[in-house]
């Protein structure tokens, strides 16, 4: 993946995050980034970095940048030929393994903002594990799932 690939996926995520279920604009960047951490980027900085005119980002703005987004700033850097995104060894805990797998998922689902962003709620959650098993346990009383959608979204349709 290259940086502006990654650069536009993390205005994807945190304009999902945030709660606008789209990306954020590269404006709405600029101005959150003034806004939170007091510190500026151009517009148009952004524009050139993100459509790949501009390859590498300076020092400043790497940091700038995995701060507002909450990532190391090893992570804003194209990735070299044949770099896995998973990791290839059995360290990580079963709940990072799911969150992260939920996280893949919403990525994969991105088109569907609802999926997608039911996806990144239980990633996030304290006990992403417990809220699988919870949703399974619901499944076992069919009929329970469509009382339960009535309750918590009336305007929509029972069908899902």
């Amino acid at each position: 993946m290259t940086v502006a690939e990654k650069l536009r996926y993390l205005r994807l995520i945190e304009g999902r995050l945030r709660g606008l279920d789209r990306e954020m604009t590269q404006s709405e960047l600029v101005g959150a980034i003034k806004q939170e951490l007091h510190r500026s980027i151009s517009q148009s900085y952004l524009s050139q970095l993100e459509s790949g005119r501009r390859k590498h980002l300076t020092n400043t703005t790497r940091l700038l940048l995995a701060k507002f987004f909450r990532v190391h700033p090893g992570y804003l850097v194209d990735d070299p030929e044949g770099f896995q995104t998973g990791l290839i060894s059995d360290l990580r805990s079963v709940e990072d393994k799911l969150d992260l797998w939920l996280i893949e998922g919403a990525e994969r689902f991105f088109r569907d903002a609802p999926l997608a962003g039911a996806l990144l709620k239980l990633a996030r959650h304290e006990d992403s594990r417990k809220c699988i098993l919870l949703l399974a346990a619901v499944l076992e009383t069919p009929e329970l799932v469509n009382r339960l959608w009535d309750v918590l979204h009336p305007d929509t349709e029972s069908a899902l």
